[in-house]
This record gives C-alpha cells, structure tokens and sequence, in this order.
C-alpha cells in the first residue's frame, strides 16, 4: 500500500525545500507526500511546492492559523492507510526510508508504532551530537536490529527519557485518531501521544539502520521552549498526568519514572548557561522545573 507521508509546515523555506527533495529521492517510490501549510507568512514555499508538477505530491494552505498540536491533528485527519508519518519540514529522509519502513512493516503488520533509525544534523546539514542526544542514545533499551518493545518496560523507558526522534516515527493511523495529539501540549505532545498508545497496549518495533536525518538548531520549537521553559512547564504536568495513570494501572515502575523525571530535570540545568545570557525570567522556571518532582 502507498506510503502516505505528512508534512505540517511552518519554518525555514530552505530547510522544507531539503526536506521535499528528500522524499523525492527515495529509492521506492511508492509515496504520497501532502504538505499541510499552518499559513506561513510567505506563500513563496507553497508555490514551489505546488510548482513541483509531481501527481504524488499535495499541497494545502490552512484557512488560519492552527498551531502546533492542532495542525497536527488536522494531518491526521488528511492520512490514509494503515501508517503515516508526521515528516518533521526541516528533517530530511535519507534515500532508503520509505523501503526501510516497508520492510520492518511488512515483518511487523501489527505495530502500532515503527522507530527507524535516526542521526542527528545541525542546521546546516552537518552531523551533530550534542549532550542531550549522547544522553538519549544512553537511554536508548539495548539489543541490536530489529526489537518489539511493549508494556511496562517501554513506559517507564520512555518516561526515563523521551529517546525517540518524533518526525521520524510512523504511527497506525487508527491509533493516532483515537488517543489524539492534546491540543494544550505544543512541544511534548509526542511522548504524551507514545504513553497512550503504550498504556492501551500497543507496541513498538525499534530498528537501528540509520534512514533519517533529524536537524536540531536552535530555531526549533523545542529547542527554544526548553530556554524559555514552556517546554518544562509541559513536561511538569505531562509527567505528574503520567504517574497518577500509571499508579492506577499498577505499573509501579513507570509510576516511579513519571515522578522522578530525571533526564528532563537535567535537561533544564543544561539550558541554564542559555537562559542567563538571554535574560527574562526563564531562570528561576529552570531552576524550579530542576529540583522538583511531578505532584501526582
């Protein structure tokens, strides 16, 4: 079945144009890529994505301005067939995803979520490991190739660390329309999206070949929210929503991980250095964020 591949949009016009070359590179060419526009200022990109002339290719202008988590539930919305993606438009596919993702679910019909491998880039392409990803990759359950993780062990792994790379993931459309993206939850929806799943008995099938590119720079929206702090201030109520569901499942283990969130607390002690030199009030939200534990 074709691959139906989202992309929600609103960035660097350069980085969506790499992003689109990318899918077009892809050596199966079994796709179909829409480009959702959350009504970025310049309609120049949009029209040279509709410009393109590729029958795979779609392209849509929302009618306002829907935001982060809403413009993704719109994509879901749009998807059809069993997996999708929400392609991140400053990522880039390396030329073998679509064929990579075809394979594992072919050997995995059933999963409700497929983590390809991933590398990380800087902005300007280049490869790039700073601490928070040599930590995710620490993080990361062990094993080699191809693994199906599930239940408890997947939960409180995820709640010790979110070491997933979300524009990467391909998700079983009939899940994502059930639980939803939370629509208050702009920067950490994904984990919140990944727990549902899990919880209601999901699983999910962990590949380590590299086939995707994630850009991290500091126009990003996680990245700027993490030296504001919105980012914590999400992850604060994500965390302490967790423990209390996973405390009345009876996972005790994923329970303890929601509480402590210990990763993200180091998070925001590395982004104290960045919060000081920009000035505001994001110091004491980091510091706050930092040696507390989520209230259940």
């Amino acid at each position: 079945m074709t691959f139906h591949i989202l992309l929600p949009f609103y960035g660097r016009p350069d980085h969506l144009r790499i992003a689109v070359e990318s899918v077009l590179a892809q050596t199966d060419a079994d796709w179909r890529l829409t480009v959702v526009d959350d009504r970025y200022p310049d309609e120049e990109p949009g029209r040279w994505v509709a410009g393109l002339g590729d029958p795979r290719i779609e392209y849509l202008r929302n009618e306002v301005n829907l935001g982060v988590s809403r413009n993704y539930l719109r994509c879901v919305e749009l998807m059809t067939g069993e997996h999708s993606m929400l392609f991140g438009c400053d990522d880039v596919m390396l030329p073998d995803f679509v064929a990579r993702v075809a394979e594992l679910l072919a050997a995995h019909p059933d999963a409700s979520i497929v983590q390809p491998g991933a590398e990380v880039i800087d902005a300007d392409g280049r490869p790039f490991r700073p601490l928070g990803d040599r930590i995710k990759d620490l993080l990361r359950p062990g094993g080699r190739g191809v693994r199906v993780l599930r239940g408890e062990p997947l939960a409180a792994s995820l709640l010790r660390g979110n070491w997933t790379y979300f524009p990467s993931l391909v998700w079983r459309v009939s899940e994502l329309r059930r639980h939803g993206f939370d629509p208050d939850l702009d920067v950490v929806q994904d984990l919140g999206m990944l727990l549902d799943i899990v919880a209601d008995g999901g699983t999910m099938v962990l590949d380590d070949r590299v086939v995707f590119q994630y850009r991290r720079h500091r126009s990003s929206v996680s990245s700027a929210t993490a030296v504001d702090g919105t980012r914590f201030a999400q992850e604060r109520e994500l965390f302490a929503r967790q423990q209390r569901r996973f405390t009345v499942l009876g996972w005790p283990r994923a329970a303890r991980a929601a509480r402590h969130h210990w990763s993200s607390r180091l998070n925001a002690l590395t982004q104290l250095p960045a919060a000081a030199r920009s000035g505001g009030g994001s110091v004491r939200s980091l510091l706050r964020h930092a040696v507390g534990r989520s209230q259940a």
